[in-house]
């Protein structure tokens, strides 16, 4: 089942395990989960956001859909994201979703983990 909303939920784009995946482990994060009542759970579609500046340094905050899974090496819940597929909301239109294909690519290489 496909979830039409995903939760829409905080996530430090810099926090990646050596995989690749964010770590749901910031305080932003767990304010979300508890102000949404959202329960992580293996599968779960979320749409992560984090603060971010357009080229102008206006505020432009960057969106990505993900998957959540739990991380047993480091026993906390992380989300599968497609580096990729990270958007500026400007950068889409009023019709699209958080995972929309036609939305141009943000430089990333600040916000790829090492």
């Amino acid at each position: 089942m496909v979830q039409p909303n995903p939760p829409r939920v905080y996530a430090d784009f810099q926090n990646a395990d050596p995989q690749g995946r964010l770590r749901l482990n910031s305080d932003g994060t767990a304010r979300d989960l508890a102000r949404q009542q959202v329960r992580l759970y293996d599968g779960l579609v979320l749409t992560l956001y984090s603060d971010d500046v357009d080229a102008q340094g206006r505020p432009d905050e960057l969106q990505v859909p993900g998957v959540v899974q739990q991380s047993a090496e480091e026993q906390c819940w992380v989300v599968r994201i497609d580096w990729a597929a990270i958007r500026h909301v400007s950068e889409r239109s009023a019709g699209d979703s958080p995972d929309a294909d036609n939305a141009p690519p943000v430089a990333r290489a600040k916000r790829r983990p090492a």
